[in-house]
């Protein structure tokens, strides 16, 4: 995904601001320094039909059953600041949804990690075997 297809989606969110708890001082209880963006993933015009598909897969535990994705950030003292924190979660979460899942490659075990899982085995039926009383060694 490039560079101004975030800046499209960017667009499509709603930016609301709500007071917060958090640092602030004397502003806390007055000032709405929290931010909330809240994007439809199912509105989108700039999202692809498989895009969003990915997106509602991946964040599930972040959207609501109406399909909307809600980000909030209060760790900052400006509504400005919490924006740009916000902005950028978004960016991340959304590159991290669209992301192709890359297919793991089987390996086989290495000749040591078998050597030691052998010698491991042998070490324990050894200690079972004294445990039993049968002494033919």
């Amino acid at each position: 995904m490039m560079g101004t297809d975030i800046e499209k989606l960017i667009e499509e969110c709603v930016f609301t601001a709500v007071r917060s708890g958090g640092s602030g001082g004397q502003n806390v209880n007055k000032v709405a320094s929290k931010v909330v963006l809240s994007f439809d993933v199912n509105a989108s015009e700039t999202l692809a039909e498989n895009q969003k598909q990915l997106i509602l897969e991946k964040l599930a535990n972040r959207i609501n059953k109406n399909g909307i994705l809600q980000i909030s950030s209060d760790s900052e003292r400006t509504q400005w600041l919490n924006k740009k924190a916000v902005t950028g979660k978004f960016h991340h979460l959304i590159r991290q949804a669209l992301k192709p899942e890359r297919k793991r490659i089987a390996t086989k075990p290495t000749f040591q990690s078998i050597q030691k899982r052998l010698d491991e085995k042998k070490r324990q039926s050894g200690k079972k075997r004294l445990r039993s009383g049968d002494f033919d060694i």
